[in-house]
């Protein structure tokens, strides 16, 4: 993600459960027990908590892990991955050597079975995993996290093993979660689709991103939130623009600068929603620039547009630059966030039909 340095990209997670009494004490005991464990058994997959500043830090020191009002800490999946053309070969060869040592011409399926699961063990032996590290940022104060990655896989196993740990539920946050988007409810988010290309989930992200874009062209890029002022909010070289459900989908890849994204606008005129959309925004002296995705509320290679020094020397100086990146990524999180309920606001006020949209469909066919 980038918690230290470079750009950042993160899912964000709304934190369900009560924590325990003491529960400072409950957190050094858990992230302790279901910290990274090297082992030498056999096993494609293992999983665990380490330091974010060394990785190889399983023993969290000090409290390593605690930064202010934040627990900050990285999640390490190391995976043993076998070609999947050279189990296929090797498990040919073996079944041919056991066929001509039983005299068989053919195989029953649980010989089979037995036979790729012993192949699959022995090259586990000779396959040297491979360690991926994801940053994350938790305020248990206020039952948010940010973890370090969009992809299904990596998610699904940060889940399962944080809930383990610490009994309590990360549920993938979008603003809507508990609101409704037009006539379409979103579905409760431990019940919600992960493939979101399609379905009710995926829509009020879509329309949020479309009226978005049209108050970012209504205005030359700056909107007006109640109780904020204005902001500036510029779509910038590239747009992903979607239609259809599964096989029958159709994506347009628009890139260009702001007011050459034309083919984008002819895409929403064929009834293709904005699926995600690079954005630079800016508030007040702050500017970061990131990827926005529409389905998840995601946020993708987010870079802050701010002078920091490269060399800290002391860990004081560490640490505010930490405080710095994650004060921008709540800053991007809350001001999204702030936005879309202005567009809820207005998606469910009588003024959409009669004043909104119209304004939309003329800029639209523009």
């Amino acid at each position: 993600m980038g918690l230290t340095k470079g750009t950042i990209t993160f899912t964000r997670y709304r934190i369900e459960g009560n924590q325990p009494d003491n529960f400072p004490d409950f957190l050094d005991r858990q992230i302790k027990l279901f910290a990274f464990k090297e082992t030498v058994a056999l096993r494609e997959k293992a999983t665990g908590w380490t330091s974010l500043d060394n990785v190889l830090d399983t023993n969290f020191e000090y409290a390593s892990y605690s930064l202010g009002n934040y627990v900050v800490f990285s999640f390490r999946i190391d995976r043993a991955v076998i070609p999947a053309a050279l189990l296929k070969l090797k498990v040919l060869e073996a079944e041919r050597r056991y066929m001509a040592e039983q005299k068989k011409e053919k195989l029953y399926r649980e010989e089979r079975n037995n036979i790729k699961e012993s192949i699959r063990r022995k090259l586990l032996e000779n396959v040297a995993p491979v360690p991926s590290f994801y940053d994350i940022c938790w305020c248990p104060s206020e039952n948010w996290l940010i973890f370090g990655s969009l992809a299904e896989k990596i998610t699904i196993d940060f889940e399962e093993l944080f809930k383990r740990s610490f009994n309590l539920k990360p549920f993938p946050y979008t603003p809507w979660d508990e609101k409704k988007s037009g006539a379409t409810p979103a579905p409760p988010a431990e019940e919600a689709p992960r493939d979101t290309a399609s379905g009710a989930l995926s829509l009020p992200g879509r329309d949020f991103l479309t009226w978005l874009w049209f108050k970012s062209e209504e205005r030359n890029g700056s909107i007006m939130i109640p109780g904020i002022g204005d902001i500036e909010l510029i779509f910038l070289q590239r747009l992903v623009l979607e239609s259809g459900e599964g096989e029958y989908s159709e994506t347009v890849v628009c890139r260009g600068l702001h007011a050459d994204l034309s083919e984008g606008k002819t895409a929403l005129r064929k009834e293709k929603k904005i699926k995600e959309a690079r954005l630079r925004l800016t508030v007040g002296n702050d500017q970061m620039e990131f990827t926005f995705k529409a389905d998840r509320f995601q946020f993708q290679s987010l870079k802050i547009l701010a002078d920091f020094t490269e060399d800290e020397t002391t860990e004081e100086e560490k640490e505010g630059r930490m405080l710095e990146r994650i004060y921008y990524i709540e800053r991007a999180v809350t001001t999204m966030e702030k936005l879309f309920s202005l567009f809820l606001e207005r998606r469910l006020s009588p003024q959409w039909e009669h004043e909104e949209m119209p304004k939309i469909k003329t800029w639209i066919s523009h």
